[in-house]
């Protein structure tokens, strides 16, 4: 067992990382170990992750104890770069947490200067000079290559500046000379955002923190009118938001909503974060209250404007669809469902469920209810089991007929009507050459209730005896 974090007691005492814990408690008899638990630290660095998306949306996860921000074009909105980054590094201790940061022209830079010098701001024409000190470790290079580098008396990276390039390289590799190259900002090094970055986005600094519901809501409403010239000025509604509540504590609330249909008018917009907060009432603490609400469009599509009729023809849509976005954000997408038609004649094949915003989406696009999706209705039951179900079948008029009785989950049903058969031959792409085709029977037994169920096999073919399975229940 091995160190792996050192508060600054332990530090000043003389414990170092990676220093086994046997040593340790020798130097140390009193001192306190405690396990690590890294699903804990990260999900601690996710949600500081989340608190500095007050700063910019790119923010990324580097290894187990780093962020990269990417404040280009951010860092005026906080008073300059010195400015925002005092405003980080005060408002994160003040959480608890020792921290160190510094800017700079290249993440590699400020990696090293975070890591291995004091916070700072280091100017573009200042990089090699903050570099030059540091050690070679700083360079993010594998242990096996930061110490083959000391062998040779090359501790610093000043001491690789001056070195020749072409030795270098032959010696150790290309990835020494890039990892130098992006800490002095002669080759670019992109940052990934852990969060896709929304399309547009408005938000509000409050000077006094909101708690009540309502008010988070009239905000809601205020941010969408602030959203609605941008999306109008693209041509442009959106399908995906996302409201962000920034909690005073530190903590952070994203709360998603979805529409089948690009949205434009902040009362709709509003209504979808209603329904939301009526779903998740509970599960939104707000504590001390909310100091800043952001706004985001995640996801647009082309937005057709059209003028509404006199006579309110055409409206039906529209409330359909209205319908679908309130359901599914107070409920989950998945909560209406209707049916895309695949390629198979197989019952429990032939089509597949999706949430009823994506078919409404999908209509909007074509422009026509029969483009593979659809809330269609024809011979087959509106209940379709998952898996049929066998059932036990008596006086069956063989070789064709159906069954004049028939006993499924401990009922006996006597058959009063019968239409079929319907025979599906088997999918022999999919399935078994051998495999039997079915033939399918709707049936009214004597109570008024009407099945589908079939037949699997042909009786006097085969060895085996034909089985009967319950498929589905009709209306």
């Amino acid at each position: 067992m091995r160190l792996t974090a050192l508060n600054e007691r332990a530090e000043t005492i003389g414990l170092k990382l990676a220093q086994g814990v046997a040593e340790a408690k020798a130097i140390c008899p009193a001192l306190d170990v405690v396990e690590e638990n890294p699903a804990a630290d990260r999900k601690l660095l996710e949600a500081i992750a989340d608190w500095c998306d007050r700063y910019t949306p790119l923010v990324a996860i580097d290894g187990k104890d780093g962020l990269f921000l990417d404040i280009t074009g951010c860092a005026h909105l906080f008073g300059g770069e010195e400015a925002l980054l005092e405003d980080i590094l005060i408002r994160i201790s003040r959480l608890g947490l020792d921290v160190r940061g510094a800017i700079s022209s290249a993440p590699g830079l400020s990696w090293a200067v975070a890591r291995f010098d004091e916070s700072r701001v280091v100017p573009p024409e200042a990089m090699e000079e903050a570099l030059a000190p540091l050690p070679v470790a700083s360079l993010r290079l594998g242990e096996e290559t930061v110490a083959a580098l000391q062998k040779l008396g090359l501790k610093q990276v000043g001491d690789l500046l001056a070195a020749p390039r072409a030795p270098l390289t032959r010696r150790f590799g290309a990835q020494l000379l890039l990892r130098l190259d992006q800490a002095v900002g002669l080759n670019e090094e992109p940052i990934s955002p852990r969060r896709p970055v929304a399309q547009l986005s408005a938000e509000r600094r409050l000077a006094e923190p909101v708690q009540a519901e309502a008010d988070i809501l009239q905000l809601a409403r205020q941010l969408a009118e602030t959203l609605k010239p941008g999306l109008e000025a693209r041509g442009v509604g959106g399908r995906s938001f996302e409201l962000l509540l920034f909690r005073v504590d530190g903590m952070v609330f994203r709360i998603a909503a979805g529409a089948s249909q690009p949205l434009r008018e902040p009362s709709r917009i509003a209504n979808l974060f209603t329904e939301r907060f009526t779903a998740i009432h509970d599960d939104l603490d707000v504590g001390y209250g909310f100091e800043i609400v952001r706004l985001n469009v995640l996801e647009h599509a082309s937005f057709d404007a059209a003028q509404d009729d006199f006579i309110e023809e055409g409206r039906q849509d529209g409330s359909l669809a209205a319908f679908a976005d309130r359901v599914a954000a107070r409920l989950g997408p998945d909560c209406l469902q209707g049916f895309e038609l695949q390629e198979s004649h197989i019952p429990e094949r032939a089509v597949r469920s999706i949430p009823a915003v994506e078919i409404l989406a999908a209509h909007r696009r074509t422009g026509s209810e029969h483009a593979g999706h659809g809330f269609f209705r024809g011979e087959r039951p509106l209940r379709l089991f998952r898996m049929p179900e066998p059932i036990e079948t008596f006086a069956t008029e063989v070789p064709d007929g159906p069954p004049r009785q028939f006993r499924w989950r401990r009922i006996t049903h006597k058959v009063l009507r019968a239409e079929g058969p319907e025979r599906l031959a088997a999918e022999w792409w999919v399935d078994e050459e051998e495999t039997p085709a079915r033939d399918y029977f709707r049936i009214e037994d004597e109570a008024g209730h009407r099945f589908w169920l079939f037949r699997k096999g042909l009786y006097g073919q085969g060895a085996t005896r034909p089985s009967w399975y319950m498929h589905g229940i009709f209306p």
